[in-house]
Order: C-alpha cells, then sequence, then structure tokens
C-alpha cells in the first residue's frame, strides 16, 4: 500500500519553506549569506566540480565497452516501456527544460562581449565568436548529459536489475554489497531533494526570464513581480496537472509535441537564418572545443581565469548536478527493456548531438547578428537583461512574430515536460510502497512538490533575479557532487561486479 513516507518528505519541505521565509523576512542579508556561502563554494571546490565533471564522461564511455554495457535494464526478458521514437522525445523533454532556450543565445552573448581576459581575445571579434560557440558546446553538450547518463544507468541497474528500493540511496547500494541501511538512504534522498528543488527553481526562474521577454516583445508587458508570479502559477498547474496524468499520459504526449515544436523550429531558423555562416561557426566551434576540451574543462594553468570559470563552467556543472538525482530516478525509470548501451546512446549520444546543432544554430545565429549589426545584441543584454536577446534574433526572421509566439509557448511546454517528470520522481521518493509495478505516487505529494518549486522559483527571480539563477544553482549542486562522486564508484562496482555474473 502506497502512504507517504514522512521521513523523507517533512525535512525539505521544512527546510525550504524556511528558506523562503527568511528571504522574505530579511531580504537583503538572506541575499548576502546567499552570496557569501557560494563565494565559498566556489573557492574550495570549483576543482572537484570540474575534475569530477570530466571523469564523469570518461566513465560513461567505460561503461559502454565493457561487459556491463551488455546487461539488459530489467533482466534478459525484459520488455521495452516506450518505443525508442517516445524514449528520445521524453529522454531530450526531460533533461533540456528552459536552459537550451534561454542559455542558447543569450550564453554566447556574454562570452562575446565579455571574453575571458586570460586568453587576450579581443570582445567582438571573429576570434570571440569561436570562443563563444566553442563554449557553448562545453556546457552543453557530453559532459552534462555524462552526468544525467551515469546516475540514471546505476539507478536503472541498481532498481530493476539488483532489485533495490525505489530511492537515491539505492543509487549507492552496490559499495555495501547491495545491503543500503534505510537511515542512510532516507538521509540521501533528503539532501537530493532539497537540492532538486533548488535546481529546479533556478531552471524555472530561466524561464520565466524568457516567458516575461517573450511577452514584453510581443505585447509590451513589462516585468513585475505580480507578472512573474501569474506566469509562474500557469507553468505549475500545467505541469502538476500532467504529473497527476501519470508517464502514459501527460508526459508522453507533451513531450511528444514539444520534440516537435523543437525540431520544427530549429529547422526554420537555420534554413531562414544565414544557413552557410552558421555550418561553418558551427564547425570552427566543435574544432576548438575539441582541441581545447581537457584544458578548458579543468582549467588548467588558469587558461580561463578563475573568475570567468567559476561564473560560467563551474556555475553549469552545479546546476546540472543539482538536477541530477531526480532526472536520474526518471530516466532509470524509463529505460526498462533496453541495454545499457542503447542507454547511453539514447541518454549521452543523441541528447549531446541534438544539443550542439541547437547551439550552432540559435547561439551561431545570434553572435552572427551580433557581429555584423554591430553589437546590437551586446547593448541589448547591458540595457535590459539576458532575456531580451532570443526576440531580438527571432525578430530578426520571416514571420516574426509567429516564430517569436512559438518560442514564447515552446518555452512553456519545455519547462512544464521537464518539471513533470521530475515532479512525479520527487513525489515517488516520498512514498512508502513504490514497486516495479506501482511507481506512480498520491496526486496529493504531486501537487505540494509542484506549488513549492514554483513559490521557491518565483522568490528567487523576484529578489536577486540572474544573480539569484546562478547562486541557487552551484548551492543546489553542491550536495549533490559528494553524491555524483559515490554513484561513480557504484558504477565501478557494477563493471567488476558484471565481470563476474551474467544478466
Amino acid at each position: 500500500m502506497k502512504r507517504l513516507n514522512r521521513t523523507v518528505f517533512f525535512p525539505p519541505i521544512i527546510l525550504l519553506v524556511f528558506t523562503v521565509l527568511l528571504s522574505q523576512l530579511y531580504g537583503d542579508e538572506f541575499v548576502s549569506t546567499l552570496q557569501v556561502a557560494n563565494q565559498w563554494i566556489l573557492d574550495h571546490f570549483s576543482g572537484l566540480f570540474s575534475w569530477t565533471a570530466l571523469l564523469i564522461l570518461g566513465l560513461v564511455i567505460v561503461v559502454y565497452f565493457s561487459k556491463l554495457g551488455r546487461w539488459r535494464i530489467g533482466g534478459s526478458d525484459a520488455r521495452p516501456i516506450l518505443s525508442k521514437w517516445k524514449w528520445f522525445a521524453v529522454t531530450i523533454c526531460t533533461t533540456i527544460a528552459t536552459g537550451i532556450l534561454f542559455w542558447g543565445v543569450a550564453e554566447p552573448i556574454f562570452h562575446f562581449s565579455t571574453p575571458p581576459p586570460n586568453l587576450g581575445i579581443t570582445a567582438g571579434s571573429k576570434e570571440a565568436m569561436t570562443f563563444a560557440m566553442s563554449s557553448l558546446m562545453m556546457h552543453w553538450t557530453l559532459t552534462p548529459y555524462a552526468i544525467y547518463t551515469l546516475a540514471g544507468l546505476v539507478f536503472a541497474v541498481s532498481f530493476y536489475n539488483l532489485r533495490q528500493p525505489f530511492s537515491l540511496g539505492s543509487m549507492v547500494s552496490p559499495l555495501f554489497a547491495d545491503q543500503m541501511n534505510p537511515n542512510v538512504s532516507n538521509f540521501i534522498d533528503i539532501v537530493c531533494l532539497y537540492g532538486l528543488v533548488a535546481g529546479m527553481a533556478a531552471s524555472l526562474g530561466a524561464g520565466l526570464l524568457s516567458v516575461m521577454g517573450g511577452l514584453d516583445h510581443l505585447l509590451g508587458w513589462s516585468k513585475t513581480s505580480w507578472g512573474l508570479a501569474l506566469i509562474t502559477g500557469a507553468i505549475v498547474v500545467t505541469f502538476i496537472v500532467s504529473a497527476v496524468s501519470g508517464l502514459m499520459k501527460g508526459i508522453r504526449i507533451l513531450s511528444d509535441i514539444n520534440i516537435r515544436l523543437f525540431i520544427l523550429l530549429a529547422l526554420f531558423v537555420f534554413l531562414a537564418g544565414p544557413t552557410w555562416a552558421l555550418l561553418e561557426l558551427g564547425l570552427s566551434g566543435v574544432s576548438e572545443y575539441a582541441a581545447h576540451m581537457v584544458s578548458r574543462s579543468l582549467n588548467l594553468d588558469n587558461v580561463l581565469g578563475q573568475k570567468w570559470f567559476n561564473s560560467w563552467t563551474v556555475f553549469n556543472w552545479a546546476n546540472w548536478l543539482a538536477w541530477t538525482p531526480i532526472t536520474a530516478v526518471f530516466l532509470g525509470r524509463i529505460a526498462r527493456g533496453y541495454t545499457v548501451r542503447t542507454f547511453i546512446i539514447f541518454n549521452l549520444v543523441i541528447p549531446s548531438i541534438f544539443g550542439a546543432v541547437w547551439m550552432m544554430i540559435f547561439g551561431g545565429s545570434a553572435l552572427l547578428m551580433d557581429f555584423n549589426q554591430g553589437g546590437v545584441l551586446s547593448e541589448s543584454l547591458r540595457a535590459n537583461g539576458p532575456e531580451s536577446l532570443v526576440y531580438l534574433v527571432l525578430g530578426d526572421l520571416p514571420f516574426a512574430i509567429v516564430v517569436s509566439t512559438v518560442f514564447v509557448l515552446l518555452i512553456f511546454l519545455s519547462y512544464v515536460t521537464a518539471a513533470d517528470s521530475n515532479t512525479s520522481a520527487m513525489s515517488a521518493l516520498s512514498t512508502s510502497g513504490i514497486s516495479l509495478d506501482q511507481i506512480e505516487a498520491p496526486v496529493r505529494i504531486k501537487v505540494i512538490w509542484g506549488v513549492l518549486i514554483g513559490l521557491v522559483a518565483w522568490v528567487m527571480v523576484s529578489s536577486v533575479g540572474i544573480e539569484g539563477i546562478k547562486m541557487t544553482s552551484i548551492l543546489g549542486g553542491f550536495p549533490i557532487l559528494f553524491f555524483m562522486i559515490a554513484v561513480s564508484m557504484s558504477a565501478v562496482v557494477l563493471m567488476i561486479r558484471s565481470r563476474k555474473v551474467k544478466n
């Protein structure tokens, strides 16, 4: 019988409510405390973030070629829950959220207008364009998706093959000979749930800014706290309704619509824009990314400068890490019936290719527009904020109003889809009695988590804007960093075990 797991549910809820109250009662002091905590993490752990992220990518590659890669998730007789197309659609849409839409245009203009001083690149130059594109490839392709992939496959094997409980603690159970202490498992769930809400709030904050920027562009609605609250409410209500309907209804249908819109929009922008210039810039960005991947991923010899590296690369890894445990639960849950190697292809290879193509098209369009039109986007970034940029890019294309409207809809659906899947997973972790055949949590638990995520996001983006998003991401990802180190060790144990045991 399924019932609320009070031990896991209440501690993160209480901590989050307490956090929101502090932010409202002691606004300036709260922000200052966040800044101090954020800076302390960056000063002491930026190297651990970067080394862990890169080593996880290497570990996933090793797993692919190991005997563990041959294992079928759920056992040799397991049958897939989703077709490969549905699996692809759900995976892409639940891992992208609004990040790729917001940062795909905003991030390259930051790098183009203010490249790292240590590289000696002139702002606004062709070299700055190539650097900006290569940075997008680093932050949005192989390394971050490897983090999701490793956690997802370890959870899938632990839950389906080793018959461990539906808990994040199951992901480290191989380290304890599959005998995980329930109290330790509950503690892991509590910490990861708290970290995830911080990460989801950061992503929703980016989505709120993007939607608000779109409404300002299309209808002249200026950004206000109450306007942000209305948009937050609409998103939260929609993803709660979808999550309540379950995996085979809401999430599957929304993902199918969402991925088709992604593809159609990308094709239109690619063909209507400077197609050949986009291809040339994309290829030069990939080439530079490949040539400098290790040195820039680790900031060897301080090649990027510590301040820039912390503000961008470490921020990105922390943001992805904050989402990782709960996303892994969902990705692992829908992977039953496929082999570990197929899991890696659909969760690492294909999403990385998709992300690279998207960044080439949208990031490239922004960079070329800024370069050819005298820094129009860089100026708007300084004057109006990053949420204004994508609509200037889309406004330079045919059918600008229609395309911008579709983009606003896509932002809305993207966050709804991602939050839908994660709310479903968070609720399941907060529920006792979850089994292989009964993974859906009660409706009331989904509603509570959905409302709380929206509240935290609204408070953060209303109080401290884009910098608040960055701080929230880093603080959310910090505890998950250590959890993922343990998960990586579990993956090594599973590889060793796979050499002795047939699946």
